[in-house]
């Protein structure tokens, strides 16, 4: 039984079918029952859309109005996502099976998001003036590339939707969203924010259904300047392809296998904390999960029989439940994708140690959280993204073959690193092939720092001014000051210097 009014698309201001009537059902993890219908976008839905968000940039008040005013706008979308916080945590955890407790830190998180935006653009994008001899001064304008095409993923996705969709308004960019078709509820709300707002018609609009069909139209669209993507590394590679066709920007935050190592002197309790924090929490649906567990020989035996004992304690159930650590995976497709790689571990030779899932629980896609003991990196499991609460274990003898450990994998989002000593965690986490690293802490983000990852983790980065790289294009303007010398071309020569026999 459906539980939620159906989802429509928000295009140029209004909430509407797609063109072809078409819906599809939105399944809750819990129950694997339909939550409600959602319109299913395709070419012509996405076409309508993104002449909206093209009409509104090249004809309306957006780009033009002044900063000032855009931005009040801003933190009204702010203002608006505090007050419907209990409301979006709701359907985050509704939707997704993210844990309520969680999924409020999400909501919470993604307010900050659009007043940090607001703020960065008063105080960060600024250009730079260059005086050259007293004959010229060039300076550099930020301006805006036009539509900007956002395609977000299925974990956390309201907090991922606010991460883009704020700097690409603060900038004066109109937008088209695609959400993925496995978490529609949060985004519809966003939509309804923005309404609520009072944002000028076809300033934002989202288009929901599939990748293949609605994403893919996005990604081809000729009025589309910019595709910026979080999710699966195949996908982005297929982005990139289609966006060469119209040379669009592309920022692409891809997938992840991130090492977490912990050397002997570490405080193992800390490290015990972050180890089944960064992995267990989310479901184990978070790219930048620390899903490859790299322990010093000599602590090996202890570290495993401790991280058993907190795997075994881990809290898994309903995800509305404020007690819950662990709620189920999004989709049964996944569900099934997840428990495959288990199996595999198994055939691979990897002792498998998991909780069990409380009975009560069946009709969920449960994957308890699991530890893979005694793996190498040639296993299958070792290398490839699960995104799943499943953490491959494996042990090193000293810092070189941790390093070697850590980056013999096509990934490179993430790393963390446990030890006291200081010179060693500089050492380690710089050597470390990854676009970001953590010494002695958990994945803890400043709003400030760029987010983005090397080799197959993606392309670009965005995060605190990092994302007016992308959201702007940089205008040069050369004005003279003086009168510079301008070499003379085609000019008629000087009667003078012409030959009797031109006279």
């Amino acid at each position: 039984m459906a539980t939620q009014p159906n989802v429509l698309h928000y295009i140029n201001g209004q909430f509407v079918e797609s063109a072809n009537g078409a819906f599809f059902d939105n399944i809750n993890p819990f129950t694997n029952e339909p939550i409600n219908q959602v319109a299913e976008g395709n070419k012509e839905d996405i076409d309508a859309a993104v002449r909206a968000a093209k009409d509104a940039f090249d004809g309306g008040p957006w780009r033009t109005m002044p900063v000032e005013e855009r931005l009040r706008y801003v933190l009204r979308i702010a203002e608006l996502i505090e007050r419907y916080k209990e409301e979006i945590a709701y359907l985050e955890a509704l939707d997704t099976g993210i844990p309520i407790s969680q999924a409020k830190k999400q909501a919470a998180r993604a307010a900050e998001n659009f007043r940090f935006y607001a703020e960065m653009v008063k105080t960060r994008l600024v250009g730079e003036a260059y005086h050259v001899n007293g004959q010229f001064l060039n300076y550099t304008v930020y301006k805006p590339v036009g539509v900007a095409g956002l395609i977000t993923p299925w974990n956390t996705p309201f907090m991922l939707e606010a991460w883009k969709v704020a700097p690409a308004l603060a900038t004066g960019n109109t937008v088209v969203l695609k959400p993925a078709e496995w978490s529609p509820l949060t985004a519809n709300k966003l939509a309804e924010i923005i309404d609520e707002a009072g944002l000028p018609a076809g300033v934002f609009n989202v288009v929901h259904g599939f990748g293949e069909t609605a994403g893919a139209a996005l990604v081809a669209h000729p009025d589309v300047r910019l595709i910026s993507f979080t999710g699966e590394t195949t996908t982005g590679m297929e982005i990139i392809r289609n966006s060469a066709a119209t040379l669009k920007k592309t920022s692409m935050e891809l997938g992840g296998k991130s090492p977490l190592i912990v050397f002997a002197d570490a405080d193992m309790e800390r490290a015990l904390d972050a180890a089944v924090w960064g992995v267990f929490s989310l479901n184990g649906e978070r790219c930048t999960a620390n899903s490859r567990l790299l322990l010093e020989q000599s602590i090996y035996d202890e570290f495993v029989e401790r991280l058993k004992q907190r795997v075994d304690q881990i809290v898994i159930g309903d995800p509305m439940n404020p007690a819950t650590e662990l709620g189920p995976l999004i989709h049964r497709a996944h569900w099934e994708r997840v428990n495959r790689y288990i199996e595999i571990a198994k055939q691979e030779g990897a002792d498998v140690y998991a909780a069990r899932v409380p009975e009560g629980l069946e009709k969920g896609n449960f994957v308890p959280p699991t530890l893979l003991l005694g793996c190498h990196n040639r296993m299958k499991v070792a290398q490839e993204e699960i995104f799943g609460p499943v953490m491959a274990v494996m042990a090193f003898a000293d810092e070189q073959e941790a390093i070697r450990l850590a980056n013999d994998v096509k990934y490179g989002l993430a790393a963390y690193v446990w030890t006291n000593d200081m010179k060693r965690g500089h050492r380690v986490a710089q050597a470390i092939e990854s676009g970001m690293a953590w010494v002695n802490s958990p994945n803890v983000r400043d709003l400030r720092i760029p987010f983005g990852g090397t080799k197959y983790s993606g392309i670009g980065r965005e995060g605190g001014h990092y994302s007016f790289d992308f959201y702007t294009e940089v205008q040069v303007v050369h004005v003279a000051v003086g009168d510079p010398p301008i070499p003379s071309f085609g000019k008629m020569k000087p009667s003078s210097a012409l030959s009797v026999e031109q006279k």
